[in-house]
């Protein structure tokens, strides 16, 4: 019995602290989610790591396509957020495609997925001088086979933070 009430004035005391904070009189809120990150680590809202992991930067295209998928359209909203909260980054966004198709057939395609993208983020209130596309056609693949699960990750369009918060 002993045990059991000196476990209970325990937690207690251990829920009383927890619940007290030093300065929840002086008018001051804290946001305690945006201190508990390390800066410019993936858990940084304004990190590149966070848009990268947390917000996504890649967009997948269907075969022969570069109509927006409804997820590559959540993406893209992700990343307009993103981008119109952090105005200080620009980005490339490039455009890429399968091995499949001729190198010039696949340029064409990759800018065309580049060019969807970055409409699609214009549209959202992102301003076109912080953006430009380039294609890559099949020239930089991410997976290297002969099979559809390696030619659906090749097409993409891959939004590329180049410039922004320096310190």
């Amino acid at each position: 019995m002993h045990l059991k009430i000196s476990f209970l004035m325990v937690c207690a005391v251990i829920s009383l602290t927890a619940c007290t904070s030093s300065n929840r009189f002086d008018g001051s809120s804290t946001n305690q989610a945006a201190e508990n990150f390390i800066p410019g680590s993936a858990s940084d809202p304004e990190s590149v790591p966070y848009f990268q992991q947390k917000v996504g930067d890649r967009v997948l295209f269907e075969v022969n396509q570069s109509t927006l998928t409804p997820e590559g359209r959540i993406i893209l909203d992700g990343q307009a957020i993103w981008l119109m909260t952090n105005t200080d980054y620009t980005v490339i966004i490039e455009g890429h495609a399968d091995e499949q198709g001729t190198r010039e057939y696949n340029l064409a395609l990759g800018a065309r997925r580049a060019d969807e993208a970055r409409s699609y983020l214009v549209s959202r209130g992102v301003s076109a001088g912080r953006m430009q596309v380039l294609s890559y056609g099949k020239e930089r693949p991410i997976e290297v086979c002969s099979e559809e699960s390696c030619y659906a990750r090749n097409r993409r369009s891959v939004t590329v933070i180049t410039s922004g918060l320096t310190g």
